[in-house]
Protein backbone atom coordinates (compact mmCIF):
# COMPACT_ATOMS: atom_id res chain seq x y z
CA UNK A 1 0.00 0.00 0.00
CA UNK A 2 1.67 3.34 -1.38
CA UNK A 3 -0.73 5.78 0.13
CA UNK A 4 1.22 8.68 -2.36
CA UNK A 5 0.26 6.53 -5.41
CA UNK A 6 -3.13 5.39 -4.25
CA UNK A 7 -3.77 9.21 -3.89
CA UNK A 8 -2.28 10.61 -7.08
CA UNK A 9 -4.52 8.18 -9.04
CA UNK A 10 -7.80 9.18 -6.89
CA UNK A 11 -7.10 13.05 -7.78
CA UNK A 12 -6.52 11.90 -11.19
CA UNK A 13 -9.88 10.39 -11.74
CA UNK A 14 -11.26 13.03 -9.66
CA UNK A 15 -10.42 15.48 -12.07
CA UNK A 16 -10.86 13.68 -15.30
CA UNK A 17 -14.68 13.13 -13.92
CA UNK A 18 -14.51 17.28 -13.48
CA UNK A 19 -13.57 17.68 -16.76
CA UNK A 20 -15.95 15.40 -18.08
CA UNK A 21 -18.40 17.58 -16.32
CA UNK A 22 -17.22 20.72 -17.43
CA UNK A 23 -15.79 21.84 -14.08
CA UNK A 24 -12.19 21.81 -14.95
CA UNK A 25 -10.42 22.17 -18.01
CA UNK A 26 -7.31 19.42 -18.16
CA UNK A 27 -3.80 19.60 -20.38
CA UNK A 28 -2.80 17.35 -22.51
CA UNK A 29 -0.28 15.55 -20.16
CA UNK A 30 -0.49 15.55 -16.61
CA UNK A 31 2.62 13.81 -15.63
CA UNK A 32 3.61 16.84 -13.57
CA UNK A 33 1.03 16.33 -10.80
CA UNK A 34 2.46 14.38 -7.74
CA UNK A 35 1.01 13.83 -4.43
CA UNK A 36 4.12 14.17 -2.00
CA UNK A 37 5.34 14.69 1.95
CA UNK A 38 4.45 17.70 3.10
CA UNK A 39 7.00 19.93 4.58
CA UNK A 40 7.44 18.99 8.53
CA UNK A 41 6.00 22.48 9.55
CA UNK A 42 2.36 21.81 8.00
CA UNK A 43 0.63 19.42 10.11
CA UNK A 44 -0.56 17.46 7.05
CA UNK A 45 -0.64 13.70 5.70
CA UNK A 46 0.11 14.24 1.97
CA UNK A 47 0.41 17.48 -0.30
CA UNK A 48 -0.36 17.58 -4.04
CA UNK A 49 0.84 20.70 -6.54
CA UNK A 50 -2.53 19.53 -8.59
CA UNK A 51 -4.09 23.23 -8.45
CA UNK A 52 -0.56 24.67 -9.47
CA UNK A 53 -0.55 22.72 -12.96
CA UNK A 54 -4.34 22.92 -13.86
CA UNK A 55 -4.37 26.92 -13.67
CA UNK A 56 -3.00 27.74 -16.55
CA UNK A 57 -5.89 25.49 -18.49
CA UNK A 58 -8.32 27.11 -16.52
CA UNK A 59 -7.11 30.70 -16.57
CA UNK A 60 -7.79 30.86 -13.59
CA UNK A 61 -4.89 31.75 -10.01
CA UNK A 62 -4.26 28.18 -8.08
CA UNK A 63 -5.70 29.18 -5.04
CA UNK A 64 -9.18 29.46 -6.79
CA UNK A 65 -8.10 25.83 -8.28
CA UNK A 66 -7.42 24.60 -5.19
CA UNK A 67 -10.63 25.73 -3.44
CA UNK A 68 -12.45 23.73 -6.12
CA UNK A 69 -10.71 20.27 -6.09
CA UNK A 70 -10.61 20.73 -1.80
CA UNK A 71 -14.25 20.42 -2.74
CA UNK A 72 -14.42 17.39 -4.53
CA UNK A 73 -11.80 15.81 -2.34
CA UNK A 74 -13.94 16.58 0.81
CA UNK A 75 -17.26 15.28 -0.99
CA UNK A 76 -15.99 11.87 -2.85
CA UNK A 77 -13.76 10.49 0.53
CA UNK A 78 -14.83 9.72 4.23
CA UNK A 79 -11.08 9.28 4.75
CA UNK A 80 -10.22 13.00 5.24
CA UNK A 81 -10.39 14.72 8.12
CA UNK A 82 -9.35 18.09 6.80
CA UNK A 83 -7.69 20.08 3.97
CA UNK A 84 -5.08 23.30 3.90
CA UNK A 85 -4.51 25.38 1.08
CA UNK A 86 -0.98 26.70 1.39
CA UNK A 87 0.22 29.48 -1.40
CA UNK A 88 0.63 29.52 -4.00
CA UNK A 89 -1.71 26.50 -4.29
CA UNK A 90 -0.41 23.37 -2.88
CA UNK A 91 -3.39 21.06 -1.28
CA UNK A 92 -2.64 19.18 2.05
CA UNK A 93 -4.52 16.61 3.13
CA UNK A 94 -5.06 15.40 6.59
CA UNK A 95 -6.59 12.08 7.40
CA UNK A 96 -9.49 11.03 10.42
CA UNK A 97 -8.35 7.92 12.27
CA UNK A 98 -9.94 5.58 10.79
CA UNK A 99 -7.82 5.86 7.81
CA UNK A 100 -4.83 5.31 10.08
CA UNK A 101 -6.94 2.13 11.74
CA UNK A 102 -7.23 0.82 8.15
CA UNK A 103 -3.75 1.65 7.26
CA UNK A 104 -2.18 -0.27 9.37
CA UNK A 105 -4.29 -3.24 9.39
CA UNK A 106 -3.07 -3.19 5.33
CA UNK A 107 -0.02 -3.30 6.30
CA UNK A 108 0.61 -5.25 9.38
CA UNK A 109 0.66 -8.45 7.91
CA UNK A 110 2.52 -8.06 4.58
CA UNK A 111 5.72 -9.40 4.12
CA UNK A 112 6.68 -7.01 1.63
CA UNK A 113 4.95 -4.08 2.39
CA UNK A 114 6.97 -1.26 0.18
CA UNK A 115 7.24 -3.44 -2.63
CA UNK A 116 6.09 -1.58 -6.08
CA UNK A 117 4.49 -4.22 -8.43
CA UNK A 118 6.10 -2.63 -11.25
CA UNK A 119 7.53 -3.97 -14.20
CA UNK A 120 9.74 -7.06 -14.20
CA UNK A 121 13.19 -5.51 -15.36
CA UNK A 122 16.08 -8.08 -15.97
CA UNK A 123 19.06 -5.97 -14.79
CA UNK A 124 22.98 -7.46 -14.82
CA UNK A 125 24.66 -5.71 -11.64
CA UNK A 126 28.49 -5.66 -11.82
CA UNK A 127 30.52 -4.56 -9.11
CA UNK A 128 33.45 -5.01 -7.54
CA UNK A 129 35.31 -6.52 -10.09
CA UNK A 130 39.19 -5.88 -8.59
CA UNK A 131 41.99 -6.97 -10.43
CA UNK A 132 42.40 -10.82 -8.99
CA UNK A 133 46.11 -9.93 -7.54
CA UNK A 134 45.20 -9.99 -3.79
CA UNK A 135 42.62 -9.61 -1.13
CA UNK A 136 39.70 -6.66 -1.11
CA UNK A 137 41.12 -3.84 0.41
CA UNK A 138 38.61 -1.27 2.01
CA UNK A 139 38.73 0.59 -1.27
CA UNK A 140 36.54 -2.00 -3.01
CA UNK A 141 34.52 -2.36 0.37
CA UNK A 142 32.10 0.39 -0.15
CA UNK A 143 31.17 -0.39 -3.95
CA UNK A 144 30.55 -4.34 -3.22
CA UNK A 145 27.86 -3.32 -0.82
CA UNK A 146 26.81 -0.69 -2.67
CA UNK A 147 26.58 -2.99 -5.70
CA UNK A 148 24.73 -5.75 -3.35
CA UNK A 149 22.09 -3.47 -1.78
CA UNK A 150 21.35 -2.00 -5.41
CA UNK A 151 20.64 -5.59 -6.51
CA UNK A 152 18.81 -6.54 -3.29
CA UNK A 153 16.54 -3.43 -3.51
CA UNK A 154 16.02 -4.09 -7.14
CA UNK A 155 14.98 -7.63 -6.54
CA UNK A 156 12.72 -6.45 -3.80
CA UNK A 157 10.76 -4.35 -5.78
CA UNK A 158 10.14 -7.69 -8.35
CA UNK A 159 12.89 -7.33 -10.32
CA UNK A 160 15.34 -9.83 -11.88
CA UNK A 161 18.66 -9.34 -10.86
CA UNK A 162 22.23 -11.02 -11.62
CA UNK A 163 25.21 -10.25 -9.72
CA UNK A 164 28.45 -10.58 -11.71
CA UNK A 165 32.29 -9.98 -10.91
CA UNK A 166 34.03 -9.20 -14.12
CA UNK A 167 37.69 -11.01 -13.94
CA UNK A 168 40.69 -8.89 -15.27
CA UNK A 169 42.95 -11.89 -15.90
CA UNK A 170 44.17 -11.04 -18.86
CA UNK A 171 47.16 -8.21 -18.84
CA UNK A 172 50.76 -6.75 -17.72
CA UNK A 173 48.94 -6.90 -13.93
CA UNK A 174 48.80 -10.60 -14.04
CA UNK A 175 51.76 -11.78 -16.01
CA UNK A 176 53.58 -9.40 -12.48
CA UNK A 177 51.34 -11.40 -10.13
CA UNK A 178 52.38 -14.55 -11.87
CA UNK A 179 55.99 -14.06 -11.55
CA UNK A 180 55.48 -12.59 -7.91
CA UNK A 181 53.38 -15.97 -6.97
CA UNK A 182 56.50 -17.88 -8.71
CA UNK A 183 58.67 -15.97 -6.59
CA UNK A 184 57.09 -16.62 -3.61
CA UNK A 185 57.78 -20.80 -4.43
CA UNK A 186 61.10 -20.21 -5.40
CA UNK A 187 61.36 -18.86 -1.94
CA UNK A 188 59.81 -21.63 -0.46
CA UNK A 189 61.62 -24.46 -2.61
CA UNK A 190 64.66 -23.25 -2.66
CA UNK A 191 65.28 -20.47 -0.13
CA UNK A 192 65.63 -17.77 -2.64
CA UNK A 193 65.30 -14.42 -1.28
CA UNK A 194 61.96 -12.80 -3.31
CA UNK A 195 63.13 -9.39 -5.41
CA UNK A 196 61.53 -6.99 -3.09
CA UNK A 197 63.47 -4.13 -4.70
CA UNK A 198 61.35 -5.22 -8.07
CA UNK A 199 58.48 -2.43 -8.24
CA UNK A 200 56.44 -4.43 -10.61
CA UNK A 201 56.12 -6.95 -8.03
CA UNK A 202 53.50 -7.58 -5.47
CA UNK A 203 55.22 -8.02 -2.12
CA UNK A 204 52.34 -8.56 -0.15
CA UNK A 205 52.87 -11.76 2.20
CA UNK A 206 49.10 -13.20 1.37
CA UNK A 207 51.59 -14.57 -1.91
CA UNK A 208 53.32 -16.96 0.81
CA UNK A 209 49.89 -18.62 0.91
CA UNK A 210 49.08 -18.28 -2.58
CA UNK A 211 52.47 -20.11 -3.35
CA UNK A 212 52.01 -22.64 -0.41
CA UNK A 213 48.53 -24.08 -1.79
CA UNK A 214 49.42 -23.81 -5.26
CA UNK A 215 52.50 -26.35 -4.13
CA UNK A 216 50.17 -28.61 -2.27
CA UNK A 217 47.80 -28.92 -4.54
CA UNK A 218 50.30 -29.14 -7.90
CA UNK A 219 53.56 -31.27 -6.98
CA UNK A 220 54.17 -32.40 -10.14
CA UNK A 221 54.87 -29.19 -11.77
CA UNK A 222 58.81 -28.42 -12.40
CA UNK A 223 59.63 -25.06 -10.77
CA UNK A 224 62.64 -24.05 -12.61
CA UNK A 225 61.51 -22.65 -15.46
CA UNK A 226 59.36 -19.38 -15.25
CA UNK A 227 58.12 -19.91 -19.02
CA UNK A 228 57.37 -23.36 -19.64
CA UNK A 229 54.76 -23.32 -16.62
CA UNK A 230 53.32 -19.81 -16.73
CA UNK A 231 50.15 -20.47 -18.72
CA UNK A 232 49.44 -23.06 -16.28
CA UNK A 233 50.60 -20.98 -13.14
CA UNK A 234 48.95 -17.74 -13.94
CA UNK A 235 45.78 -20.09 -14.00
CA UNK A 236 46.58 -21.55 -10.49
CA UNK A 237 47.23 -18.03 -9.09
CA UNK A 238 44.27 -16.44 -10.70
CA UNK A 239 41.80 -19.14 -8.94
CA UNK A 240 44.01 -18.93 -5.56
CA UNK A 241 43.48 -15.17 -5.37
CA UNK A 242 39.80 -15.72 -6.29
CA UNK A 243 39.58 -17.92 -3.11
CA UNK A 244 40.42 -15.31 -1.69
CA UNK A 245 38.07 -12.44 -2.81
CA UNK A 246 35.40 -15.38 -2.40
CA UNK A 247 36.05 -15.42 1.11
CA UNK A 248 36.52 -11.60 1.91
CA UNK A 249 32.89 -11.19 -0.10
CA UNK A 250 31.28 -14.26 2.47
CA UNK A 251 32.46 -12.16 5.27
CA UNK A 252 30.40 -9.21 3.57
CA UNK A 253 27.32 -11.04 3.23
CA UNK A 254 28.03 -11.05 -0.57
CA UNK A 255 27.52 -13.40 -3.74
CA UNK A 256 28.28 -13.08 -7.03
CA UNK A 257 25.57 -15.00 -9.44
CA UNK A 258 28.63 -15.11 -12.15
CA UNK A 259 32.30 -14.38 -12.40
CA UNK A 260 33.25 -13.51 -15.83
CA UNK A 261 36.74 -14.50 -17.35
CA UNK A 262 38.25 -11.56 -19.45
CA UNK A 263 40.83 -14.04 -20.73
CA UNK A 264 37.60 -16.08 -22.01
CA UNK A 265 36.61 -13.46 -23.68
CA UNK A 266 40.10 -13.08 -25.39
CA UNK A 267 40.61 -16.39 -26.21
CA UNK A 268 37.02 -15.99 -28.30
CA UNK A 269 38.27 -13.54 -29.96
CA UNK A 270 35.42 -11.20 -28.59
CA UNK A 271 37.48 -8.09 -29.02
CA UNK A 272 38.09 -8.46 -32.94
CA UNK A 273 34.20 -9.21 -32.95
CA UNK A 274 33.19 -6.15 -31.59
CA UNK A 275 35.63 -3.76 -33.12
CA UNK A 276 33.98 -5.68 -36.92
CA UNK A 277 31.06 -4.84 -35.43
CA UNK A 278 31.64 -0.91 -34.63
CA UNK A 279 32.97 -0.89 -37.81
CA UNK A 280 30.30 -2.13 -39.39
CA UNK A 281 28.46 0.38 -38.00
CA UNK A 282 30.85 2.92 -38.83
CA UNK A 283 31.62 3.95 -35.75
CA UNK A 284 35.37 3.33 -36.07
CA UNK A 285 38.20 4.74 -38.11
CA UNK A 286 41.88 5.53 -38.57
CA UNK A 287 43.29 8.45 -36.69
CA UNK A 288 45.22 10.46 -34.71
CA UNK A 289 44.75 11.62 -31.10
CA UNK A 290 45.85 14.91 -29.88
CA UNK A 291 47.93 15.02 -26.62
CA UNK A 292 45.74 15.43 -23.68
CA UNK A 293 45.17 18.51 -21.90
CA UNK A 294 48.82 19.17 -19.53
CA UNK A 295 50.68 16.98 -21.53
CA UNK A 296 53.82 17.79 -22.77
CA UNK A 297 53.28 18.13 -26.32
CA UNK A 298 57.22 18.08 -27.43
CA UNK A 299 57.18 14.27 -26.06
CA UNK A 300 53.96 13.76 -27.47
CA UNK A 301 54.18 11.37 -30.74
CA UNK A 302 51.18 11.83 -33.03
CA UNK A 303 50.29 8.11 -34.83
CA UNK A 304 47.61 6.85 -36.83
CA UNK A 305 45.78 4.24 -34.56
CA UNK A 306 41.87 2.49 -34.23
CA UNK A 307 39.55 5.23 -32.72
CA UNK A 308 35.68 4.42 -31.54
CA UNK A 309 34.01 7.67 -32.49
CA UNK A 310 32.90 8.34 -28.86
CA UNK A 311 32.52 12.43 -29.75
CA UNK A 312 29.42 10.96 -31.36
CA UNK A 313 27.99 10.30 -28.09
CA UNK A 314 28.71 13.17 -25.98
CA UNK A 315 32.25 12.48 -25.06
CA UNK A 316 35.21 14.66 -25.41
CA UNK A 317 37.28 12.94 -27.57
CA UNK A 318 37.44 9.68 -29.40
CA UNK A 319 38.93 6.75 -27.50
CA UNK A 320 41.26 4.58 -28.82
CA UNK A 321 41.13 0.93 -29.22
CA UNK A 322 44.71 -0.25 -30.42
CA UNK A 323 48.22 0.33 -28.67
CA UNK A 324 51.28 1.63 -30.79
CA UNK A 325 52.41 -2.16 -30.46
CA UNK A 326 49.09 -3.38 -32.13
CA UNK A 327 47.82 -4.81 -28.80
CA UNK A 328 44.19 -3.85 -27.72
CA UNK A 329 43.81 -0.97 -25.41
CA UNK A 330 42.45 -1.88 -21.97
CA UNK A 331 39.22 -0.10 -23.30
CA UNK A 332 38.81 -2.32 -26.25
CA UNK A 333 38.69 -5.48 -24.03
CA UNK A 334 35.61 -3.49 -21.94
CA UNK A 335 34.23 -2.64 -25.21
CA UNK A 336 34.19 -7.11 -25.87
CA UNK A 337 33.00 -7.31 -22.53
CA UNK A 338 29.46 -4.59 -22.61
CA UNK A 339 28.79 -6.47 -25.64
CA UNK A 340 28.93 -9.95 -24.27
CA UNK A 341 26.72 -8.52 -21.60
CA UNK A 342 24.37 -7.00 -24.23
CA UNK A 343 24.25 -10.52 -26.09
CA UNK A 344 23.04 -11.59 -22.95
CA UNK A 345 19.52 -9.32 -23.10
CA UNK A 346 18.96 -7.47 -20.21
CA UNK A 347 17.09 -4.52 -19.38
CA UNK A 348 19.55 -2.84 -18.02
CA UNK A 349 23.52 -2.99 -17.19
CA UNK A 350 24.95 -1.03 -14.07
CA UNK A 351 28.17 -0.81 -13.23
CA UNK A 352 29.78 0.39 -9.93
CA UNK A 353 32.80 1.70 -10.54
CA UNK A 354 35.43 3.23 -7.82
CA UNK A 355 36.60 6.75 -7.65
CA UNK A 356 39.12 6.63 -9.87
CA UNK A 357 37.08 5.45 -12.40
CA UNK A 358 34.70 8.33 -12.43
CA UNK A 359 36.35 9.72 -15.94
CA UNK A 360 35.99 6.42 -17.77
CA UNK A 361 31.91 6.80 -17.67
CA UNK A 362 31.52 8.71 -20.80
CA UNK A 363 33.59 6.31 -22.83
CA UNK A 364 31.85 3.00 -21.84
CA UNK A 365 28.26 4.67 -21.94
CA UNK A 366 28.98 5.76 -25.56
CA UNK A 367 30.16 2.41 -26.92
CA UNK A 368 27.11 0.79 -25.18
CA UNK A 369 24.86 3.13 -27.00
CA UNK A 370 26.48 2.51 -30.08
CA UNK A 371 25.85 -1.04 -30.14
CA UNK A 372 22.74 -1.04 -28.63
CA UNK A 373 21.22 1.88 -29.72
CA UNK A 374 19.64 2.41 -26.80
CA UNK A 375 20.95 5.27 -24.82
CA UNK A 376 20.09 4.57 -20.97
CA UNK A 377 20.84 0.86 -21.38
CA UNK A 378 23.78 1.26 -19.05
CA UNK A 379 24.06 3.14 -15.67
CA UNK A 380 27.16 3.85 -13.82
CA UNK A 381 27.48 4.56 -10.25
CA UNK A 382 30.73 5.81 -8.66
CA UNK A 383 31.45 4.91 -5.15
CA UNK A 384 33.57 7.36 -3.51
CA UNK A 385 36.59 7.47 -1.16
CA UNK A 386 36.12 6.10 2.60
CA UNK A 387 38.42 7.68 4.99
CA UNK A 388 38.97 5.34 8.48
CA UNK A 389 39.01 7.39 11.44
CA UNK A 390 40.30 6.40 15.23
CA UNK A 391 40.01 8.75 18.01
CA UNK A 392 39.58 11.50 15.73
CA UNK A 393 42.55 10.96 13.67
CA UNK A 394 43.17 9.04 10.10
CA UNK A 395 43.87 5.47 11.24
CA UNK A 396 45.83 2.80 9.23
CA UNK A 397 46.21 -0.77 10.54
CA UNK A 398 50.10 -2.20 9.78
CA UNK A 399 48.64 -5.80 8.57
CA UNK A 400 50.56 -8.53 6.37
CA UNK A 401 48.73 -8.41 3.66
CA UNK A 402 50.74 -5.30 1.72
CA UNK A 403 50.58 -1.64 2.19
CA UNK A 404 46.86 -1.28 2.76
CA UNK A 405 43.49 -2.53 5.10
CA UNK A 406 42.15 -5.54 4.18
CA UNK A 407 38.15 -6.41 3.91
CA UNK A 408 38.91 -8.67 6.63
CA UNK A 409 40.82 -6.11 9.32
CA UNK A 410 37.66 -4.10 8.91
CA UNK A 411 35.26 -6.40 9.35
CA UNK A 412 37.53 -7.93 12.26
CA UNK A 413 37.50 -4.18 14.10
CA UNK A 414 34.02 -3.70 13.81
CA UNK A 415 31.94 -6.66 12.68
CA UNK A 416 29.85 -6.90 9.20
CA UNK A 417 26.67 -5.25 10.14
CA UNK A 418 28.45 -2.07 11.41
CA UNK A 419 30.65 -2.49 7.89
CA UNK A 420 27.47 -2.61 5.85
CA UNK A 421 25.04 -0.33 7.59
CA UNK A 422 27.97 2.58 7.94
CA UNK A 423 29.24 2.17 4.48
CA UNK A 424 25.66 2.89 2.85
CA UNK A 425 24.86 6.10 5.17
CA UNK A 426 25.74 8.89 2.84
CA UNK A 427 25.33 9.02 -0.80
CA UNK A 428 27.46 7.04 -2.99
CA UNK A 429 28.97 10.16 -5.17
CA UNK A 430 30.29 11.50 -1.50
CA UNK A 431 33.32 10.76 0.65
CA UNK A 432 32.65 8.83 3.47
CA UNK A 433 34.23 9.23 7.23
CA UNK A 434 34.07 5.63 8.56
CA UNK A 435 34.75 6.36 12.34
CA UNK A 436 35.74 3.35 14.60
CA UNK A 437 34.84 5.07 17.79
CA UNK A 438 31.23 5.97 16.80
CA UNK A 439 30.35 2.81 14.90
CA UNK A 440 31.17 0.98 18.06
CA UNK A 441 29.51 3.70 20.59
CA UNK A 442 25.92 2.53 22.26
CA UNK A 443 24.34 5.74 21.55
CA UNK A 444 22.30 7.70 18.92
CA UNK A 445 25.33 8.95 17.55
CA UNK A 446 25.64 5.14 16.15
CA UNK A 447 22.67 4.72 13.68
CA UNK A 448 23.53 1.05 13.18
CA UNK A 449 22.98 0.63 17.06
CA UNK A 450 20.17 3.25 17.21
CA UNK A 451 18.01 1.49 14.39
CA UNK A 452 18.95 -2.09 16.03
CA UNK A 453 17.88 -1.26 19.51
CA UNK A 454 14.43 0.08 17.93
CA UNK A 455 14.13 -3.64 16.57
CA UNK A 456 15.44 -5.17 20.13
CA UNK A 457 12.94 -2.64 22.25
CA UNK A 458 10.04 -3.66 20.23
CA UNK A 459 10.99 -7.46 20.46
CA UNK A 460 11.66 -7.03 24.51
CA UNK A 461 7.63 -5.93 24.49
CA UNK A 462 6.60 -9.30 22.75
CA UNK A 463 8.88 -11.33 25.11
CA UNK A 464 6.99 -9.82 28.22
CA UNK A 465 3.36 -10.68 26.83
CA UNK A 466 4.54 -14.13 25.49
CA UNK A 467 3.76 -13.59 22.05
CA UNK A 468 5.96 -13.84 18.92
CA UNK A 469 6.35 -10.79 16.78
CA UNK A 470 6.56 -12.74 13.75
CA UNK A 471 2.90 -13.76 14.20
CA UNK A 472 -0.25 -12.40 12.31
CA UNK A 473 -2.36 -9.81 14.31
CA UNK A 474 -6.21 -10.05 13.27
CA UNK A 475 -8.05 -6.78 14.05
CA UNK A 476 -11.42 -7.24 14.62
CA UNK A 477 -12.56 -3.46 16.26
CA UNK A 478 -11.51 0.01 15.43
CA UNK A 479 -8.27 0.95 15.98
CA UNK A 480 -7.92 5.00 17.61
CA UNK A 481 -4.70 6.33 17.97
CA UNK A 482 -3.52 9.58 19.24
CA UNK A 483 -1.64 12.34 17.64
CA UNK A 484 1.75 11.16 18.70
CA UNK A 485 1.37 7.93 17.29
CA UNK A 486 0.07 9.51 13.71
CA UNK A 487 3.34 10.81 13.48
CA UNK A 488 4.90 7.80 13.36
CA UNK A 489 2.17 6.37 10.99
CA UNK A 490 2.80 9.15 8.48
CA UNK A 491 6.79 8.23 8.77
CA UNK A 492 5.27 4.78 8.00
CA UNK A 493 3.53 5.39 5.14
CA UNK A 494 6.79 7.35 3.66
CA UNK A 495 8.37 3.87 3.34
CA UNK A 496 7.33 2.65 -0.53
CA UNK A 497 7.62 6.34 -1.03
CA UNK A 498 11.22 5.84 0.17
CA UNK A 499 11.84 2.17 -1.62
CA UNK A 500 10.58 3.70 -4.97
CA UNK A 501 13.01 6.71 -5.18
CA UNK A 502 15.74 4.45 -4.30
CA UNK A 503 14.93 2.13 -6.67
CA UNK A 504 14.63 4.30 -9.41
CA UNK A 505 17.56 6.23 -8.57
CA UNK A 506 19.79 3.22 -7.55
CA UNK A 507 20.63 5.17 -4.18
CA UNK A 508 20.37 2.48 -1.25
CA UNK A 509 21.44 5.29 1.19
CA UNK A 510 17.84 6.29 1.11
CA UNK A 511 17.04 3.24 3.16
CA UNK A 512 19.41 3.66 6.39
CA UNK A 513 18.68 7.18 6.70
CA UNK A 514 15.02 6.56 6.74
CA UNK A 515 15.20 3.24 9.36
CA UNK A 516 17.52 6.09 11.74
CA UNK A 517 14.77 8.60 11.57
CA UNK A 518 11.47 5.66 12.13
CA UNK A 519 13.76 4.39 14.73
CA UNK A 520 14.15 8.15 16.24
CA UNK A 521 10.60 8.57 16.27
CA UNK A 522 10.18 5.43 18.06
CA UNK A 523 12.78 6.40 20.50
CA UNK A 524 11.01 9.61 21.38
CA UNK A 525 7.66 8.07 21.61
CA UNK A 526 9.18 5.39 23.90
CA UNK A 527 10.80 7.67 26.22
CA UNK A 528 7.47 9.74 26.75
CA UNK A 529 5.77 6.98 28.24
CA UNK A 530 7.82 7.47 31.49
CA UNK A 531 5.82 10.97 32.29
CA UNK A 532 2.82 9.54 30.69
CA UNK A 533 1.00 6.22 31.08
CA UNK A 534 -0.84 6.10 27.72
CA UNK A 535 2.24 6.25 26.00
CA UNK A 536 3.44 2.98 27.64
CA UNK A 537 2.69 -0.46 26.43
CA UNK A 538 2.13 -3.14 28.77
CA UNK A 539 -0.70 -2.41 31.13
CA UNK A 540 -0.41 -2.67 34.90
CA UNK A 541 -2.06 -6.19 34.49
CA UNK A 542 0.44 -7.53 31.99
CA UNK A 543 -1.79 -7.14 28.98
CA UNK A 544 -1.46 -4.80 25.80
CA UNK A 545 -4.14 -3.13 24.22
CA UNK A 546 -4.44 -4.29 20.30
CA UNK A 547 -3.79 -0.67 19.21
CA UNK A 548 -0.22 -1.03 20.79
CA UNK A 549 0.28 -4.00 19.65
CA UNK A 550 -0.56 -3.25 15.73
CA UNK A 551 1.78 0.15 16.82
CA UNK A 552 4.95 -1.91 17.25
CA UNK A 553 4.57 -4.41 14.81
CA UNK A 554 3.80 -1.87 12.14
CA UNK A 555 7.09 0.08 13.04
CA UNK A 556 9.47 -3.74 13.41
CA UNK A 557 8.08 -4.98 10.11
CA UNK A 558 9.14 -2.08 8.40
CA UNK A 559 12.40 -1.84 10.17
CA UNK A 560 13.52 -5.46 9.79
CA UNK A 561 12.25 -5.11 5.90
CA UNK A 562 14.35 -2.53 5.16
CA UNK A 563 17.58 -4.34 7.08
CA UNK A 564 17.31 -7.10 5.21
CA UNK A 565 17.39 -4.68 2.30
CA UNK A 566 20.56 -3.62 3.70
CA UNK A 567 21.94 -7.43 4.40
CA UNK A 568 22.12 -6.40 8.26
CA UNK A 569 20.65 -8.46 11.35
CA UNK A 570 17.76 -7.36 13.22
CA UNK A 571 18.63 -8.93 16.94
CA UNK A 572 16.24 -9.84 19.26
CA UNK A 573 18.18 -8.94 22.04
CA UNK A 574 20.94 -5.82 22.74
Amino acid sequence: MNIFSDYLIKILKLIQKASNDNQLKLPEKLSSINVDIPPNKFDGDLSTNVAMVLSKPNNAPPMEIAKTISKLLKENDDNIESIEIIKPGFINIKFNHIFWGEFLNNIINQKNYGSTSGENKKYLIEFVSANPTGPLHVGHCRGAILGDVISNLLIFNNNTVTKEYYVNDHGNQILYFTKSVYFRIREILFKENFPSDNPDLYPGEYLIDIATNILNQKKDIDFENYENIKSELTILSVDESLKLIKQNLKKLGINHDNFASERNLVQEKEVEKVIEKLKSKKFVYTGKIKAPEGEDTKNWVERDQLLFKSTEFGDDKDRALQKSDNTWTYFAGDVAYHNNKLNRNYDILVNILGADHAGYIKRITSVVEALSGDKNKLTCKVSQLVKLIKDGKPFKMSKRKGDYITVDDLISEVGKDATRFIMLNRSSDAELDFDFTKVKEKSKDNPLYYVQYCYARISSVFRNISKNLEDEILIKNELKYSKDEIKIFRKISEWPKCIEIASNKLEPHRLPVYLYELSSEFHSYWNMGRDDKDKRFIEEDGTIKIEKLVFLKSIANVIKTGMNILGVDTPQKM
